[in-house]
């Protein structure tokens, strides 16, 4: 029975390995153009030295499948990458996004290198205190495990549960879920981070960690793509918008709020959000600053 169990073995290291790599191959989902033409009005409240250069300069990290995560090629794709150059095409400009770290976005923004980001921004208060935001989308956080396992949210203390860096789950969630296990009188959550969510889904595929807290889009799609290897774990809580930050009190913010209204009334916002699978989190009406506490 020994070389039936190594055998065993080895394909699940085949399937994990096949369900782990990082292009779009693997996610069976590549990028969606929508036909829109510029609109004069919109376009018209662009800053107008960015509207001279023809260019919005868009800082993104990742990988954060399906918002951004590259191909094959070294390009960048994704749900957000599908939207900004919708956005583009509504106010004339050529999107030009630009790799930087996370927490290295919005000082860029203020310091002008960036017109914009783009990478899955929870808009927050406290946000609102250095740019404005384009809020676009609506996500929670949710968790996942290994099919079969029993660990929740509620259950975590003790074990092991990853995230990415410098997202909300590292810094809010999952510590705040830790404390309480302290104050109960259990050992804490032995939280792990990972540079890029594609490590995260690997790290629990591979029995790394217990489970992983994430925003709902990005849990729902590592769940989607691995073959019922991962599962959800109970439901999406915390809610909160996603927003494209921009300089404080540019005319940039509505007219990327108008641009992104023309594209929810005219039906390719949800074009682009179901080729993507976030149908669950889309908006009808878009705002700045829609955070509020």
């Amino acid at each position: 029975m020994r070389p039936v169990r190594v055998l065993v073995a080895l394909l699940a290291v085949v399937v994990v390995a096949a369900a782990c790599t990082n292009d779009e191959s693997a996610y069976d989902t590549g990028p969606i153009a929508v036909d829109v033409a510029v609109q004069p009005a919109i376009a018209a409240q662009i800053p107008a030295d960015i509207r001279a250069g023809g260019v919005l300069i868009v800082g993104n990290t990742g990988p954060y499948q399906p918002l951004e995560f590259k191909n094959r090629r070294g390009e960048i794709i994704g749900f957000d990458i599908d939207l900004l150059n919708a956005l583009g095409k509504v106010v004339g400009l050529r999107p030009r996004v630009v790799e930087a770290e996370f927490a290295k976005i919005i000082p860029a923004i203020q310091a002008g290198t960036f017109h914009a980001g783009i990478a899955a921004f929870t808009d927050t208060v406290e946000r609102q205190r250095q740019v404005d935001f384009v809020d676009y989308f609506s996500a929670g956080v949710q968790w996942a495990r290994r099919s079969g396992d029993t660990i929740t949210p509620e259950t975590a203390c003790g074990r092991r549960v990853g995230v990415k860096a410098t997202t909300v789950q590292d810094t809010q969630d999952v510590p705040a879920k830790s404390r309480a296990c302290e104050s109960a009188g259990r050992p804490a959550i032995r939280k792990i981070k990972f540079t890029g969510q594609d490590e995260v889904v690997n790290a629990l595929l591979l029995g790394q960690v217990d489970a992983f807290a994430a925003d709902s889009p990005v849990t729902a799609y590592a769940v989607r793509k691995t073959d019922g290897q991962l599962e959800s774990v109970g439901p999406v809580y915390a809610s909160a918008p996603y927003g494209i930050p921009v300089p404080q009190g540019s005319t940039l913010g509505p007219a990327l709020r108008d641009a992104l209204q023309f594209l929810i009334d005219h039906g390719h916002y949800a074009t682009i959000a179901r080729h993507w699978g976030m149908d669950a989190g889309m908006i009808t009406a878009a705002v700045i600053n829609g955070a509020k506490e």
